[in-house]
């Protein structure tokens, strides 16, 4: 099965749903899929990926910024140079949107049952 990797530091924003989206420069994901949710190195449960947007960097909005779950796009963008290092207006990315799936998503468990 997929994953999706997460820093533990993305750990609230997901927990809270604060964070809808996720920046990526690479994607081997498909709208519909299921993957797994890795936190931090840890188990988390599952999401369903809903879109996949490739866009420039100067295309990013404060509304992507704010559904990856960054206060604006400034922010956004110095945690994307923090990750991949140089990042310029013309940099391609992929703009990728999940929803939860289980009552176990993001609980911190490695066993997603009831």
């Amino acid at each position: 099965m997929k994953q999706l990797n997460f820093k533990k530091e993305y750990r609230e924003m997901l927990l809270s749903g604060q964070k809808l989206t996720t920046i990526r420069m690479n994607t081997n994901l498909k709208p519909g899929e299921v993957v797994e949710i890795i936190v931090g190195g840890e188990r988390c449960g599952y999401t369903r990926i809903k879109s996949i947007v490739k866009k420039r960097v100067s295309e990013i909005s404060n509304k992507d910024a704010v559904k990856d779950g960054f206060k604006n796009k400034k922010e956004l963008i110095r945690a994307l140079k923090k990750i991949y290092g140089r990042i310029t207006p013309q940099t391609q990315v992929y703009v990728i949107s999940f929803e939860r799936l289980d009552s176990g998503y993001f609980k911190g468990r490695t066993h997603y049952g009831n």
